[in-house]
């Protein structure tokens, strides 16, 4: 029996809970899940080398359609013979549609049914993104998983302009499928609805029955608080087939991962770790270590003894030192420390639900980080 191209099969749902472990099998190899994709904004996770990626345990990426087509353009990453080639990962990607960017480059965009029109942050030009547009981006680019233009809005926002752009999120995910033409590639719909239950639910329905490979849920952690956004997951998740990969778009903090693993998620992306990193800021199990403060001046401990990364090989002196003088390792070591972080918590949690310890997992984990002062604290997670 030949192993198909894609795939996702669950292999442990927690007794007490909708977490589970899967396996989301691609072209470019497998996924375990619940898994993390590091943020490859423009075909590259900033400061980190592909090799340094791999250390991390990464085994997908995300890179971003509005970006790549202003620069260098998707025909120009096709004729280089493709994301893979031309950014020197051979594992699976994920690559966005350019939605968010309707609310990061909200004073710079032009929303209609047709599409998004965009000034070019870089050089004024203008760029329309339509749903059948988005599609053929990320057809020349050749990523593993594309994702439909959706209307995505920040929080808070009138219920008028809710229901405006989730109906519009329906109709462009409709003509996404429809554009769709490769088959070595995988369409991911997305289910919008603010913070209105019944929104949620009717978009999670209607895009169900359009029959994508996988459902991404977008619109959140974009100003709303978390439990509001826990409260949408319990209404969403359960609406979307279960033998299919579902994905948390732009989440985020490591206790709202596990809180959304609890809830059913496969797949997260956010800028959290490398951004953090790039700022002296580093996750460990025993809180946040910000560099910049003096008390870390002398102090001979790496930031984590049981992390393999490059950063803890060194000291937090050292390390510190680094960002003091503006030496550019700093963010390079900080960045590969958390993204290893994310990868490690998220292989504990995996671990756990198998063992049937997903719920004593969390409360020992949250333990640490609430007798640490952790890393429960808000962070920008936009890109």
């Amino acid at each position: 029996m030949t192993t198909p191209r894609f795939a996702f099969s669950v292999h442990h749902t927690d007794s007490t809970n909708r977490a589970r472990v899967g396996t989301l099998t691609t072209p470019h190899g497998a996924v375990q899940t619940p898994a993390f994709m590091p943020v490859g904004t423009q075909a590259t996770v900033k400061g980190l080398t592909i090799e340094q990626l791999r250390q991390s345990g990464a085994e997908i990426v995300l890179c971003n359609t509005y970006h790549l087509a202003l620069r260098p353009g998707g025909s120009v990453v096709a004729d280089l013979g493709g994301l893979h080639r031309f950014m020197g990962w051979d594992g699976p990607i994920l690559t966005d549609s350019g939605g968010f960017q309707l609310i990061s480059l909200a004073r710079m965009t032009r929303v209609s049914d047709e599409g998004a029109v965009f000034r070019s942050h870089i050089d004024g030009r203008l760029l329309e993104i339509t749903p059948e547009s988005a599609v053929a981006i990320q057809e020349e680019l050749g990523s593993d998983f594309a994702m439909v233009l959706d209307h995505a809005m920040a929080l808070p926002c009138s219920d008028e302009m809710v229901r405006d752009g989730t109906e519009r999120t329906i109709r462009w995910a409709r003509r996404s499928r429809d554009a769709a033409r490769r088959d070595d590639q995988r369409l991911l719909a997305i289910v919008q609805g603010g913070l209105d239950p019944q929104l949620r639910v009717d978009c999670a329905r209607r895009l169900v029955a359009l029959d994508f490979f996988g459902y991404a849920i977008g619109g959140l952690s974009v100003g709303e608080h978390p439990t509001e956004m826990y409260r949408m997951l319990d209404c969403t998740v359960p609406e979307l087939p279960s033998e299919r990969p579902r994905y948390l778009m732009g989440v985020g903090r490591p206790q709202d991962l596990m809180e959304a693993v609890r809830r059913g998620i496969d797949l997260f992306d956010c800028v959290m770790p490398t951004r953090n990193g790039r700022n002296a800021c580093a996750f460990t199990d025993d809180g946040m270590v910000r560099l910049t403060n003096q008390r870390f001046e002398r102090d001979t401990r790496p930031l984590d003894e049981a992390c393999p990364c490059a950063a803890c090989r060194h000291s937090r002196a050292y390390l510190r030192h680094l960002f003091m003088v503006n030496e550019m390792l700093g963010p390079i070591l900080l960045s590969a420390h958390n993204l290893t972080y994310y990868q490690r918590l998220l292989t504990g949690v995996r671990n756990a639900i198998a063992a049937g310890e997903f719920d004593r997992f969390c409360r020992q984990t949250h333990a640490r980080w609430s007798a640490a002062r952790g890393p429960l604290v808000p962070f920008d997670t936009t890109s």
